[in-house]
């Protein structure tokens, strides 16, 4: 996700999204860790969204 699109969105989305995305980093940590993850790409992109949404919500 963009930081552009990110910073349209409340706090409270922002929070929510938040949540969305740790539960979808440690699916894809648990996958990763039992070699059933194709796309292991997804995992730093999922990073990084988390580390923007976090920037944004210190910001605001």
């Amino acid at each position: 996700m963009e930081f552009s699109d990110l910073k349209n969105k409340s706090e409270k989305e922002l929070r929510e999204l938040l949540a969305e995305q740790r539960d979808e980093l440690r699916e894809l940590r648990f996958k990763a860790s039992e070699k059933q993850l194709k796309n292991v790409q997804a995992i730093p992109k999922c990073r990084k969204t988390v580390a923007r949404i976090l920037t944004l919500l210190i910001v605001k």
